[in-house]
């Protein structure tokens, strides 16, 4: 092997070495975390509206004459509540579902520090 001692420095190709492996290492979380990301449905947006549909509900007798009385419309009440509603279970479900990788890549930062660190200017 011609060379290899007095051509490069050690130092330097190693940590350019560790650099690319934790690139990659990142790069390969990412790709994972967007991989699962992608496999779940998308989560519902007031913005984004698909279509309104009938459906029949139960209500309290009570409730439902009041809300007429305060001229409430109850079915834009019931839908906003209930996309909100959901939001909140799809946001607390994917918390659950992720928990693990989270605690992870929360563990990963804490012993390798941030991947562009020693290039941030603040």
């Amino acid at each position: 092997m011609p060379c290899l001692q007095g051509c490069f420095d050690t130092k330097t190709v190693l940590q350019k070495i560790s650099q690319h492996i934790r690139y990659a290492h990142i790069f390969m979380r990412i790709k994972i975390m967007s991989q699962t990301i992608t496999s779940h449905p998308a989560p519902v947006s007031a913005a984004k509206s698909s279509g309104k549909r009938a459906t029949n509900l139960t209500l309290s007798a009570d409730v439902l004459d009041a809300a007429k009385q305060l001229k409430l419309n109850s079915s834009q009440l019931c839908d906003a509540y209930l996309q909100a509603y959901v939001k909140q279970e799809q946001a607390r479900r994917w918390r659950e579902e992720h928990a693990e990788f989270v605690v992870a890549y929360n563990e990963t930062l804490a012993v390798e520090g941030l991947p562009l660190e020693e290039w941030k200017t603040f």
